[in-house]
């Protein structure tokens, strides 16, 4: 029985990740995106929103999480931050689900998850992508968010798997440190090589 083979797409924060993700649906290859996902299910009328309100009085308003508010409760603070991660989780990886039976009959797709490497989910792709940068391409980024500080910043740095590891970790990296142009070749020239192991096996094994 064939299926798609499964891309993981990751990398840290300020990589460029969401820039290849699109990079990869504008070449037709269906992409799910978590962030996306979790933002529709937090936004008005979430299915979220209730379960979010509960376990943070005053969290949610009208037009669904109050991300602001939100993050200013679980900023810095790992059993808070556990908690809503216990809500969200499971609701992202049922959306997953449902993605993949969707596009079952898809050669190739891709799950544009942050945090693959820190929450386990490399094991369940089939080939994991990396999307890098140098650290201070990544940091100029960053810092240019509205809203963003030096502390928040370190903050999520900290939670996340360094980028050197995600790179050794990978089975490929796409480099954002160059021209839109050259990441776009190396993106095109990638899903070439991901179509054609499709073409040399009918039912990809997932990693180990």
């Amino acid at each position: 029985m064939t299926r798609p083979l499964v891309i993981g797409l990751t990398g840290s924060i300020g990589m460029g990740k969401s820039t290849v993700a699109a990079m990869f649906a504008a070449a037709g290859i269906p992409v799910f995106d978590a962030d996306r996902e979790v933002r529709a299910m937090q936004g008005p009328g979430g299915v979220l929103v209730p379960a979010i309100e509960d376990a943070f009085p005053g969290s949610t308003g009208p037009d669904g999480v109050l991300r602001d508010e939100l993050g200013a409760r679980v900023f810095g603070d790992t059993t808070a931050l556990a908690r809503l991660e216990r809500i969200v989780h499971p609701a992202v990886a049922e959306r997953r689900a449902d993605f993949l039976r969707d596009h079952a009959d898809a050669p190739l797709i891709v799950f544009d998850i942050p945090l693959l490497f820190e929450k386990g989910g490399a094991e369940a792709v089939d080939r994991v992508v990396v999307v890098s940068a140098p650290a201070e391409t990544q940091r100029r980024r960053v810092l240019a968010r509205p809203g963003m500080t030096e502390a928040k910043f370190a903050d999520i740095l900290a939670r996340q798997t360094p980028d050197a590891d995600k790179r050794a970790r990978a089975d490929h990296v796409v480099d954002t440190g160059v021209s839109l142009e050259e990441t776009e070749a190396e993106v095109l020239a990638l899903i070439d090589r991901l179509r054609e192991t499709t073409n040399r096996t009918a039912s990809p094994s997932p990693r180990t």
